[in-house]
Protein backbone atom coordinates (compact mmCIF):
# COMPACT_ATOMS: atom_id res chain seq x y z
CA UNK A 1 0.00 0.00 0.00
CA UNK A 2 1.00 3.72 -0.87
CA UNK A 3 1.76 5.62 2.36
CA UNK A 4 -0.97 7.97 3.48
CA UNK A 5 0.98 11.39 5.13
CA UNK A 6 -0.81 12.10 8.45
CA UNK A 7 -0.09 15.64 9.96
CA UNK A 8 -1.79 17.87 12.89
CA UNK A 9 -3.19 21.50 13.03
CA UNK A 10 -4.59 22.11 16.36
CA UNK A 11 -8.06 20.33 16.22
CA UNK A 12 -7.54 19.27 13.03
CA UNK A 13 -6.06 15.60 11.35
CA UNK A 14 -5.07 15.99 7.77
CA UNK A 15 -4.82 12.85 5.86
CA UNK A 16 -2.78 13.30 2.48
CA UNK A 17 -4.07 10.12 0.49
CA UNK A 18 -1.95 8.04 -1.95
CA UNK A 19 -1.72 8.64 -5.65
CA UNK A 20 -4.12 5.58 -6.42
CA UNK A 21 -7.57 4.62 -4.57
CA UNK A 22 -8.74 1.05 -5.99
CA UNK A 23 -10.18 -2.06 -4.13
CA UNK A 24 -7.26 -3.74 -3.28
CA UNK A 25 -5.18 -0.05 -2.06
CA UNK A 26 -8.90 1.58 -0.26
CA UNK A 27 -9.46 -1.18 2.58
CA UNK A 28 -5.38 -0.25 4.20
CA UNK A 29 -6.58 3.25 3.43
CA UNK A 30 -9.12 2.89 5.66
CA UNK A 31 -7.70 1.56 8.63
CA UNK A 32 -4.78 3.66 8.39
CA UNK A 33 -7.54 6.60 9.15
CA UNK A 34 -9.71 5.09 11.35
CA UNK A 35 -6.98 4.26 13.36
CA UNK A 36 -5.81 8.18 13.39
CA UNK A 37 -9.12 8.87 14.04
CA UNK A 38 -9.45 7.12 16.99
CA UNK A 39 -6.34 7.85 18.25
CA UNK A 40 -6.26 11.90 17.72
CA UNK A 41 -9.97 12.28 18.14
CA UNK A 42 -9.99 15.55 15.64
CA UNK A 43 -13.04 18.24 15.28
CA UNK A 44 -12.30 18.11 11.90
CA UNK A 45 -10.52 15.80 9.40
CA UNK A 46 -9.37 16.89 6.15
CA UNK A 47 -9.21 14.11 3.25
CA UNK A 48 -6.57 15.83 0.88
CA UNK A 49 -6.97 14.51 -2.33
CA UNK A 50 -4.21 16.58 -4.30
CA UNK A 51 -1.89 13.73 -4.85
CA UNK A 52 -4.75 11.26 -5.79
CA UNK A 53 -4.63 10.39 -10.16
CA UNK A 54 -7.22 7.59 -9.90
CA UNK A 55 -9.77 6.66 -7.83
CA UNK A 56 -12.78 3.89 -8.24
CA UNK A 57 -15.83 3.54 -6.67
CA UNK A 58 -13.49 2.47 -3.39
CA UNK A 59 -12.40 5.90 -2.71
CA UNK A 60 -16.32 6.58 -2.42
CA UNK A 61 -16.64 4.18 0.03
CA UNK A 62 -13.75 5.30 2.20
CA UNK A 63 -15.06 9.07 1.91
CA UNK A 64 -18.58 7.50 3.10
CA UNK A 65 -17.17 5.31 5.80
CA UNK A 66 -14.54 7.93 7.33
CA UNK A 67 -17.63 10.35 7.47
CA UNK A 68 -19.97 7.94 9.58
CA UNK A 69 -16.70 7.22 11.79
CA UNK A 70 -16.23 10.93 12.10
CA UNK A 71 -19.43 11.56 12.82
CA UNK A 72 -19.71 8.94 15.83
CA UNK A 73 -17.12 11.16 17.54
CA UNK A 74 -18.29 14.28 16.80
CA UNK A 75 -16.17 15.40 13.72
CA UNK A 76 -16.80 17.04 10.45
CA UNK A 77 -14.89 16.09 7.19
CA UNK A 78 -13.26 18.62 4.55
CA UNK A 79 -12.37 17.15 1.77
CA UNK A 80 -9.76 19.25 -0.27
CA UNK A 81 -7.75 19.02 -3.00
CA UNK A 82 -10.18 17.39 -5.92
CA UNK A 83 -9.25 17.04 -9.19
CA UNK A 84 -11.67 18.34 -11.44
CA UNK A 85 -12.55 14.74 -12.87
CA UNK A 86 -12.59 13.95 -9.05
CA UNK A 87 -14.74 16.23 -8.16
CA UNK A 88 -17.14 15.28 -10.68
CA UNK A 89 -17.43 11.65 -9.15
CA UNK A 90 -17.39 12.93 -6.07
CA UNK A 91 -20.94 15.20 -6.91
CA UNK A 92 -22.27 12.34 -8.97
CA UNK A 93 -21.95 9.95 -5.99
CA UNK A 94 -24.33 12.66 -3.91
CA UNK A 95 -21.83 13.09 -0.60
CA UNK A 96 -22.06 16.56 -0.41
CA UNK A 97 -25.48 15.67 0.67
CA UNK A 98 -24.04 13.90 4.25
CA UNK A 99 -24.10 16.55 6.92
CA UNK A 100 -21.09 16.29 8.02
CA UNK A 101 -19.10 16.62 4.98
CA UNK A 102 -17.75 19.87 3.01
CA UNK A 103 -16.34 19.86 -0.40
CA UNK A 104 -13.64 23.07 -0.35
Amino acid sequence: MEKITFREEGEELFARLAPEIDHHLARGMREAIDEMLFKRAPRVLVLDFSDVKFMDSSGIGLIIGRAEIARELGAQVRITGLSNMLRRLVRLSGIEKIKNITIT
